[in-house]
Parts: C-alpha cells; sequence; structure tokens
C-alpha cells in the first residue's frame, strides 16, 4: 500500500473542521455544538483519504 501525503487545501480543510469541532465544546456555537463529533470526524475521514488516495 502506497501512501501520499495530502495536498495543503486538503490538510487545511481538515485542520479547520478539527479545531471548530474542538473549540465548539467548550465555546457554545449554535450549529456546530451539537454535532461536534461528527465534524471531527469528517475533518479525521477527508485527512484519511488524502494520504490513502494520490492526487486529492
Amino acid at each position: 500500500m502506497r501512501l501520499s501525503a495530502p495536498k495543503k487545501g486538503l490538510f487545511l480543510v481538515s485542520l479547520v473542521l478539527a479545531v471548530l469541532a474542538i473549540t465548539s465544546v467548550f465555546v457554545k456555537i449554535p450549529d456546530v455544538t451539537p454535532h461536534a463529533f461528527w465534524i471531527l470526524t469528517g475533518g479525521y475521514v477527508a485527512l484519511a483519504a488524502g494520504v490513502f488516495f494520490k492526487g486529492i
């Protein structure tokens, strides 16, 4: 299995999603706080897709 580094854009998107989800645990953000787990999971899945699939 060959892994590749994700592109900068995808890395930044996953980073923003992770920071948003973690921040919403400590600071109430109306539309984000109830779904913080799924937002964090989405960021992780996006990052994993960037590692597993070349060119994403």
